[in-house]
């Protein structure tokens, strides 16, 4: 069964500063209907102005994806890390015992465009950890790449979490089939672009929830971003 959820149909939060689209239930956006998908807890979809950003704060018990799509975020932690995530770089952050950290667009004139993902861990009071790879854009050409698992197989990064991360860049005839287990489920978000998933048509924004499928099929894109998770119930 595949059941899609359109951009429209996102919480919405306009700071001024920031400006974020919930794909599940975050902050004063509340909707017993769409409170996660397995372990896949928050994708906030923000767009973060030029000189601000979240300052100093905590997480507890909680794997954090940060995906850049436009501009830099620069991020500094309490464990001692200092960095800058750009395009076609993937941060995972274990938040385990406890983190605090800091994400600015330090761009004068630039906006910094991200998505940010929770998801929930297969243990509690992990040691917190911290880690950063970069994956360049023709290794996610056509095709669907791993960038974040359990055992951090092909390069990807390792989430302490029974959940399996990919991207893809999408256009023209580019064509994507993935064997999946019906017995998990799956989310797939477009990121930008248009994309057909399964034979669905999305575009940015929509999502795609896959339960009890067997294969996932992308392909017709026009300058499509994806991510698809693949995800315990």
């Amino acid at each position: 069964m595949i059941t899609l959820r359109r951009s429209a149909e996102r919480g919405h939060a306009d700071h001024g500063w920031l400006k974020s689209w919930h794909s599940f239930s975050f902050a004063e956006y509340h909707d017993p209907a769409h409170m996660g998908w397995g372990k896949l807890r928050v994708i906030n979809d923000d767009i973060i102005a030029p000189g601000t950003g979240f300052g100093m704060h905590g997480h507890r018990d909680m794997e954090i994806v940060t995906y850049v799509l436009e501009g830099a975020l620069g991020h500094k932690d309490s464990l001692g890390n200092g960095a800058t995530i750009e395009p076609g770089e993937v941060q995972r952050m274990s938040a385990g015992t406890g983190i605090r950290h800091s994400e600015f667009n330090h761009e004068a004139a630039r906006t910094t465009h991200l998505l940010q993902i929770w998801i929930l861990p297969e243990a509690q009071g992990i040691t917190p950890g911290y880690e950063q790879k970069r994956f360049d854009a023709a290794d996610k050409r056509g095709r669907l790449r791993l960038v974040a698992s359990p055992d951090g197989r092909d390069g990807a990064v390792t989430i302490h979490a029974d959940a399996a991360m990919y991207a893809g860049l999408f256009d023209g005839a580019e064509r994507a089939e993935l064997a999946l287990d019906p017995r998990r489920l799956g989310y797939l978000h477009v990121a930008r672009g248009a994309v057909s998933v399964n034979g669905h048509a999305l575009q940015a924004g929509d999502a795609a929830k896959l339960d009890g499928e067997s294969r996932l099929v992308v392909e017709q894109g026009r300058d499509a971003e994806l991510l698809f998770f693949d995800l315990a119930r």
